[in-house]
């Protein structure tokens, strides 16, 4: 029995002794818990940005060594607890929020364009035809029509997605007392 709890002993020291001098990762999830790790391949990509590294004491202090649980970490490893809203959402839900919309406007904005500008070809086409047959020229008539609704479709998910950004959203980060700074996505 006593050489087992030696071989034990003996076996948190090697841990222990080992853990000394090592780095040590922090980051906080959209959740706002605290995790730690010895490897920084664990952490989550998504997290790799804000990850800070921590490097354990070379020799052990006088007090007794500290042992790291994701419940409580170290004083100091803890930060300060992260804002939300009224309803528990942190800083990264609203910035993805803003991100998604702002993404949405980029594509909106892209699309239009391309229709825009295949609708200008279309209108050139067509009046160039003027010397074509009747049934030519009412073809290219049906797809000018197409093409403007197209247009239009795209123009309203460009309105839709500037009034998410500029007037939605800060909306409702004010009525949930989101920090109107997490909607800025430069």
């Amino acid at each position: 029995m006593k050489k087992i709890g030696l071989l034990m002993l003996m076996g948190w020291m090697i841990l222990f002794g080992s853990a000394f001098g090592q780095q040590i990762y922090q980051w906080v999830d959209e959740k706002g818990t605290v995790h730690f790790t010895d490897d920084v391949g664990l952490v989550p990509e998504k997290y790799q940005d804000q990850v800070k590294e921590k490097k354990t004491p070379k020799e052990p202090a006088s007090s007794p060594p500290v042992t790291l649980t994701r419940d409580k970490p170290p004083k100091e490893l803890q930060e300060a607890p992260e804002k939300k809203d009224i309803l528990g959402r942190g800083e990264d839900w609203w910035r993805d929020k803003a991100m998604e919309w702002k993404q949405k406007l980029i594509n909106a904005e892209k699309d239009f364009s391309a229709a825009q500008t295949a609708l200008k070809a279309k209108e050139k086409e067509l009046e160039d035809a003027k010397l074509k047959p009747k049934s030519f020229q009412r073809k290219l008539q049906e797809e000018v029509k197409v093409l403007e609704e197209k247009m239009n479709d795209q123009k309203k998910q460009v309105d839709e997605a500037k009034n998410m950004l500029e007037k939605a959203l800060p909306k409702q980060a004010e009525e949930y007392r989101a920090d109107p700074s997490w909607l800025k996505t430069e």
